[in-house]
């Protein structure tokens, strides 16, 4: 029998009695059930923020990786460079093996079951570094250097897929981009926008980069499409040392960090595919942090900078909801 989603993944505005749906806009997928010739139109429900559990080590500037019910959160700072690393299952933070070469300002990808940490700044002093270690759900494990070692970049996709791009190189941004395989890193076509501490996320063919910093936080966004970056629909509000996450290039979240003139904000916005909409902001504005999960219905937010380090984690939740049934025959 044929169910609802024959047909779907196009993004459609209801367009007939908007009015009875403005919230965050009447956008979403269209679903047809050829059994009943009925077509039914589903948009993002108005999402929450609520309070997750503490982190172990309040700490900024590390790497977030897997989904709202099963995150890491790992290494980072306090005024110490560190290699903490803590696991998260959807109540409460647990701390488990620590990465083998302390860092802030690193990127990951994967889940909590298989996972990867790239890049990054060690010292003291600081410098950029470029290992990778790879995390099988016990332990971490050294592999293949990044070709170019840069801080504060962003990563997406799996412990055997995965992407590296942006970042900061001694005095300036890094447009770079490279490719992980499971066994070494190549370089792909670079971003258009050299930028560092912005947030991204999705799969190592469909992937997202969002806001950044050069000489100021900047709104840019630009999508990856397996070959070549594109820059789209900019975000409302620019910001630098965000949190965010996406499923793919067309799903994603933004949430807080720094905007001009350097004030921490609570800001959201989700995206669709075309363009950012403001959504419930966090309840802790804060810049420096990370955020994990698998869309923009459903992430996680955790530590930063509030000032001065913060432990707390918020959780987003987003449902679909049934907007308009629509019968043809």
């Amino acid at each position: 029998m044929a169910k609802y989603k024959d047909i779907g993944g196009s993004a459609v505005q209801f367009r007939s009695g908007a009015e009875e749906y403005t919230y965050p806009s009447p956008e979403g997928e269209l679903f047809y059930n050829s059994s009943n010739g009925q077509f039914q139109f589903v948009g993002l429900g108005a999402g929450t923020w609520a309070s997750g559990g503490n982190l172990n080590t309040a700490r900024q500037s590390g790497a977030g990786l897997g989904i709202k019910t099963a995150s890491l959160f790992v290494a980072g700072e306090t005024g110490s460079i560190l290699g903490i690393v803590e696991n998260y299952n959807g109540t409460s933070w647990s701390e488990v093996g620590d990465i083998n070469t302390a860092r802030k300002a690193n990127a990951a990808s994967g889940t909590t079951a298989a996972g990867l940490t790239f890049g990054g700044a060690s010292g003291p002093p600081a410098a950029e570094q470029a290992q990778t270690e790879v995390w099988n759900g016990s332990g971490w494990t050294e592999v293949n250097d990044l070709n170019t070692g840069r801080a504060s970049l962003e990563g997406a996709g799996t412990a055997t897929a995965a992407l590296a791009f942006g970042g900061v190189l001694g005095a300036g941004e890094s447009a770079t981009n490279e490719s992980w395989n499971g066994t070494s890193w190549t370089e792909l076509n670079d971003l258009n926008t050299a930028r560092n501490n912005g947030a991204g996320g999705g799969i190592s063919t469909s992937a997202i980069f969002v806001g950044g910093l050069t000489t100021a936080p900047l709104a840019i966004t630009e999508t990856w499409n397996g070959t070549s970056w594109t820059e789209v629909g900019d975000l409302n509000s620019a910001r630098s040392q965000t949190g965010g996450t996406a499923e793919d290039a067309t799903n994603s979240i933004i949430f807080g960090g720094r905007t001009p003139p350097g004030a921490d904000v609570a800001i959201t916005e989700s995206w669709n595919g075309t363009s950012w909409t403001e959504v419930a902001d966090l309840a802790t504005a804060r810049d420096q942090f990370q955020g994990s999960g698998a869309s923009n219905s459903s992430a996680l937010a955790f530590g930063g900078s509030t000032p001065p380090f913060s432990n707390s984690t918020e959780e987003w939740t987003a449902p679909d909801v049934l907007i308009k049934t629509i019968t043809t025959s």
